[in-house]
């Protein structure tokens, strides 16, 4: 950057910010790099095409008042658009143009017949933002750091998303897109993230949206004409977080905006949070040029919650809600509940709901019922108290006796067939069905297990009985 183009471009901007407001003035031109002055001739950096284009379309009469007023008569401006932003290894790859090259007739005669429409009242026509919209976040004030339990499901991703709340923009961590299943937390961390930003010492626009929110916002403003005023909304965010980002999947014209969002956000330095039921290089019906930009920051992924972890959650909610619940309680629901974080949350909200309602103490009892209505293997009538009953009666044994620490064969068998059955039969963990077995370690399990299928090769009066045991777990699950 020459001193006399810098010096020349710090004139043009003082009288450009007399004629446009100050939030696209941050915008739109405080972006812009002065790269050299030859003669008359000003040329200026800009980040990318759609820049340039959005320039041209909306702010060239007041680029050359500037130039006009600076240069004289013969000013001129010239753009430097930066195509590919190149690496350590490599320079930035700029294209140059004359101002007014890509601003065909045609585009601007489309652009005069919406500007009326464009005129009226629309739900991101925000030239400005005042105080009061920079609250209108939609974030959840309950998603924090604080009441997001750390584990090693989701030890990477926590870490990341703080260093990125701490320095949005600045990390690498740009674009931060956190993956995984249903209900495995990846809404209350990256709204964590938004809301630990937005209450720190900076004053940042963080705004947070289903991709589904976003396609229909996109399709309403085209629709109403609106697309001016959408596309400066958003270009005017400090902080993205976009939630199931694979929901953009075959919505061509929605992935286009997507994108030239994204490119300017990112290289003005605006932090881009997603999420996505899958890694990147999984999402189909999304552009190429989409996923090659997804990759670009860190993808951490989530994982079903460990014992521990769970153990973790069930205690800080009923913390929370000032309620106690007795270990015995939560233990059991910590191994029963193994699949994911909101259906945990489920469990402990209908427990809360029944003792309120019916008036009684929480205990390991209501919590079975409870389950009952909610665990997917207990729905279907083949849980591990079906299977433990059902056992017991054939092999003319008492229950307890499978719990206990008695090692007589016949109940050491029955004990062995019913684990085997809890492995088939049940969505529960080695680790759980070790605990419903009066606290066994998940090693013994797996020793049961390969214990049947080793004496079902050998022994056919054992597999007759096996087989036929099962018949009735097949014909209940039905």
């Amino acid at each position: 950057m020459s001193s006399e183009a810098k010096a020349v471009w710090n004139e043009c901007l003082r009288v450009i910010e007399e004629h446009v407001n100050e939030q696209s003035f941050s915008t739109w031109f405080k972006p812009i790099n002065p790269v050299r002055l030859d003669g008359s001739i000003l040329t200026i950096q800009v980040p990318s095409q759609f820049f340039y284009e959005w320039l041209e379309d909306n702010y060239v009469q007041v680029l050359k008042l500037a130039i006009k007023t600076i240069l004289g008569p013969n000013g001129r401006l010239e753009y430097a658009v930066v195509v590919d932003r190149g690496n350590s290894q490599n320079q930035p790859y700029v294209v140059s143009y004359p101002q007014g090259n890509v601003a065909a007739a045609t585009k601007k005669k489309a652009a005069m017949a919406t500007a009326e429409k464009e005129e009226s009242k629309s739900p991101f026509q925000m030239d400005s933002l005042a105080s009061d919209q920079l609250l209108q976040s939609h974030l959840n004030p309950n998603y924090t750091f604080n009441t997001y339990i750390e584990g090693d499901c989701n030890r990477l991703a926590r870490s990341a998303g703080y260093a990125v709340a701490t320095k949005p923009g600045v990390t690498s961590f740009n674009p931060l897109m956190v993956y995984g299943g249903v209900g495995l937390g990846k809404t209350h961390l990256v709204q964590a993230i938004g809301n630990e930003i937005k209450n720190g010492p900076e004053e940042k626009f963080v705004l947070y949206v289903s991709s589904e929110k976003f396609v229909n916002q996109f399709m309403d403003s085209i629709k109403d004409g609106n697309v001016k005023s959408f596309t400066n909304f958003y270009m005017q965010v400090d902080v993205l977080i976009i939630d199931d980002i694979q929901f953009l999947a075959g919505k061509d014209r929605t992935q286009e905006m997507f994108f030239h969002i994204f490119n300017h956000l990112h290289q003005s330095k605006k932090q881009i949070i997603m999420t996505s039921d899958c890694p990147p290089k999984d999402l189909k019906g999304l552009e190429e040029r989409l996923l090659s930009r997804f990759k670009w920051g860190l993808t951490a992924d989530l994982h079903m919650p460990d014992f521990e972890t769970r153990v973790a959650i069930i205690k800080r909610k009923m913390q929370s809600e000032g309620i106690f619940i007795p270990d015995d309680v939560i233990e059991y629901l910590a191994y029963t509940v193994d699949t994911n974080v909101r259906e945990l949350e489920g469990v402990l909200i209908s427990l809360i709901a029944h003792a309120s309602l019916s008036r009684v103490d929480i205990d390991l009892g209501l919590a079975k019922n409870i389950m009952k209505n909610i665990v997917k293997d207990i729905e279907t009538e083949v849980g591990i108290d079906f299977i433990q009953k059902t056992v017991s009666d054939y092999y003319g044994i008492k229950l307890e006796d499978l719990k206990a620490k008695t090692r007589k064969k016949e109940i050491v068998t029955a004990r062995q067939v019913a684990m085997y059955f809890s492995k088939e039969f049940t969505n529960h963990s080695l680790k759980s069905i070790g605990y419903h077995f009066g606290g066994r370690d998940h090693s013994t399990v797996i020793h049961a297990v390969q214990t049947v299928n080793d004496l079902m090769e050998t022994d056919t009066a054992f597999r007759n009985a096996v087989n036929d045991q099962r018949k009735k777990f097949k014909m209940r699950s039905y």
